[in-house]
């Protein structure tokens, strides 16, 4: 056995932690970052050519859908930045949970009925799309990291490989 690899009395390394550490995530904060810009440029350019394009009740429709990606992706930006300012060693953990409780990290769907969406423009339905998709994997990062943090740790029961071990340790040691 390799001793380095779990050394008796120490905790167990967080799957979650190694993750969050990880260059996934530094991927997952440029893929991030880089949708807030796109979506900005978007919005603030081609988007309102679009918008002004649509029937009314598109128009509406639109607003609602740009209202709540751009809620999506500065709850997604705050959660990534609080992530690297742990990853940095500027935060703990603890101190990132409690930041963390001032931002609204929630599963949302779309604002519209699917129909009235399909009706969107590509662009638009391509940013929701993919925010929708980064913000799932966050909240999934986000709860194995945060969920469990006041909990108490619970040492885990002795594998049936290390019971075995130490018999076979005990009878030719």
């Amino acid at each position: 056995m390799n001793p380095s690899i779990n050394p008796p009395g120490s905790a167990p390394v967080s799957f979650a932690a190694r993750l969050a550490a990880s260059d996934a995530f530094k991927t997952m904060f440029h893929e991030g970052m880089n949708l807030v810009e796109e979506a900005a440029a978007y919005l603030d350019g081609p988007g309102r050519e679009q918008a002004r394009s649509l029937a009314r009740n598109d128009s509406l429709a639109y607003a609602a859908e740009s209202m709540r990606l751009t809620t999506r992706l500065m709850q997604i930006a705050s959660w990534l930045l609080l992530q690297r300012a742990v990853n940095e060693r500027e935060l703990t953990l603890d101190q990132a949970a409690s930041e963390k409780r001032k931002v609204r990290l929630s599963s949302q769907d779309h604002a519209v009925a699917p129909e009235v969406f399909a009706r969107l423009p590509a662009s638009l339905r391509d940013l929701v799309c993919e925010s929708l998709r980064l913000q799932a994997r966050i909240i999934h990062l986000d709860q194995l990291l945060y969920l469990n943090l006041d909990a108490p740790f619970a040492a885990p029961a002795v594998s049936p490989v290390e019971e075995q071990l130490a018999r076979l340790r005990a009878a030719f040691g």
